[in-house]
C-alpha cells in the first residue's frame, strides 16, 4: 500500500510540520542540533503526526494548531526513541546506527529530555489544558509502559496480557492521544472524541503487533534494523509467547533458555519454532482484529478524504513488510 496516497489529504498539513520540526529543534547548543536532526531526518513514517493532521481533518478542524500538536507528538515519539535505544543497547534503527552508538549514551538521553522538555513547551503555546491534561498523562503512561517492558525482560513466564499491556501503554497510548488531539481541537462531541481515541489505541495496537512479527520475519533492509533484536534484548513478545504455549516441551525449553540468556546465538532455531507453530500468523491475524475495531471506530465520522485515509491507514497498519 502507498503510504503517500495516505498522506494526500494532509500534504499542505505535512509540509507545515517539517518545517516546524526543522524550527523548534534549533538551539543554542551545537550537540543538540546534530542529535536532533540525525534522529529526526533519519526517515520513519511519520504516521503519530499523520495521524493528529487525518483525525483533525476528519473531524472539522479548520485552524492550524494541528500542525503544532502534530510536531509535539512527533517530539515525544523521538524522546522515546532516544530513550529507547539506550536503554536496550540498540545499534541500529531506519538503517542507521543509533545516536547512542554515534554519540554516546549520556549524550543522547540529555537530547532526549530535550525533546521531551520542548515539546511541552510546544504544547503550552496551544493554550489548552484539556490539550496539556491528554499529553501529560499520555506520556506518564508510555513511561509505565517502558518500566513494565523492563520487568518483562528475561522473564519467560511472561503471558500475553501482561505482554499486552506494556504495547497499549509504550505504543498504542501516543497514537490515542494523536487522534484524540484531533478530535479535542475540532471541539467534537464525546462520542466521536471517544471513538477516535478508540480509532488510534487500536491502530496502534496492530502498528506494534506487527512491528513484533516483523523482527522474526524480516531482513535489515526491510526493516531497518536488525532480525531478532527483541530476542537478544530478551524482550517476550508475542510470536515467542504464541509458540510457548503451543509448542512442544522441547521447544518451550528452547525459547525460555532463549529469553532468559538473551542473544542470537540460537535465533535460526528461535525462527524455526516461531514458524513450525505459526505464532507469526497468530500475531498478524490479531493485529487484524485491532485494525478492523480501527476502521469500525471511523462509523461517527462524516464521509471524507481524511476518512477514507484514517482507513486506509489501519489497513496499512497491518499489511506494511517494514
Amino acid at each position: 500500500m502507498d503510504l503517500s496516497a495516505i498522506r494526500l489529504p494532509a500534504a499542505e498539513d505535512t509540509k507545515a510540520v517539517d518545517a516546524l520540526i526543522v524550527r523548534r529543534l534549533r538551539s543554542d547548543v551545537a550537540l543538540i542540533n546534530q542529535i536532533g536532526h540525525y534522529i529526526v531526518r533519519s526517515g520513519g513514517k511519520r504516521l503519530r503526526p499523520l495521524s493528529v493532521l487525518l483525525a483533525a481533518r476528519a473531524c472539522g478542524y479548520g485552524g492550524t494548531r494541528h500542525i503544532d500538536l502534530a510536531a509535539v507528538i512527533e517530539f515525544i515519539h523521538t524522546a522515546t526513541l532516544l530513550h529507547d535505544d539506550v536503554v536496550d543497547g540498540s545499534e541500529l534503527r531506519r538503517n542507521q546506527d543509533t545516536a547512542n552508538v554515534v554519540w554516546g549514551n549520556e549524550a543522547t538521553v540529555l537530547v532526549g529530555d530535550f525533546l521531551y522538555s520542548r515539546a511541552f513547551e510546544m504544547m503550552v503555546e496551544v493554550g489548552s489544558m484539556r490539550v496539556m491534561e491528554i499529553l501529560a498523562h499520555a506520556t506518564n503512561r508510555i513511561a509505565e509502559g517502558e518500566v513494565l517492558q523492563l520487568l518483562n525482560t528475561k522473564d519467560p513466564d511472561t503471558d500475553e496480557p501482561r505482554y499486552m499491556e506494556v504495547i497499549v501503554r509504550k505504543t498504542a497510548t501516543l497514537f490515542e492521544a494523536a487522534t484524540r488531539l484531533g478530535a479535542v481541537l475540532a471541539a467534537s462531541p464525546d462520542a466521536i472524541e471517544t471513538a477516535m481515541a478508540d480509532y488510534g489505541r487500536n491502530l496502534g495496537i496492530a502498528f506494534q503487533l506487527i512491528d513484533d512479527a516483523l523482527d522474526y520475519s524480516s531482513g535489515n533492509t526491510e526493516l531497518g534494523k536488525n532480525v531478532g533484536d527483541d530476542l537478544d534484548e530478551g524482550k517476550p513478545t508475542l510470536p515467542i509467547l504464541r509458540a510457548m504455549a503451543v509448542g512442544t516441551p522441547v521447544q518451550r525449553r528452547l525459547l525460555r533458555e532463549a529469553i532468559e540468556h538473551g542473544g542470537r546465538e540460537r535465533i535460526d532455531d528461535v525462527i524455526a519454532v516461531i514458524a513450525s507453530t505459526d505464532a507469526i500468523a497468530y500475531t498478524a491475524e490479531l493485529a487484524r482484529d485491532y485494525a478492523r475495531r480501527a476502521k469500525e471506530a471511523l462509523a461517527v465520522l462524516a464521509p471524507s478524504d481524511a476518512t477514507a485515509s484514517l482507513g486506509l491507514m489501519a489497513d496499512f497498519a497491518v499489511s506494511r513488510d517494514h
